[in-house]
């Protein structure tokens, strides 16, 4: 059994123009409805936010 996917959030909480933390480039919504996410989800938001964070520039995932 995997472990259940931690936040990405680094504590740098501010939202850019298109609604995306600039800290762990998940959307508000994504923020808000962490908690309540599957398992599956949350690894679908984790690529998204690395693909995000990719298409910047910054790469902060691994």
């Amino acid at each position: 059994m995997r472990a259940e996917p931690k936040s990405p959030c680094i504590s740098i909480c501010t939202l850019d123009g298109n609604d995306i933390c600039v800290g762990c480039y998940r959307r508000a919504r994504e923020i808000t409805d962490w908690l309540v996410m599957s398992e599956v989800r949350k690894r679908e938001v984790l690529r998204l936010c690395a693909r995000r964070a990719r298409d910047s520039g910054r790469m902060i995932f691994s």
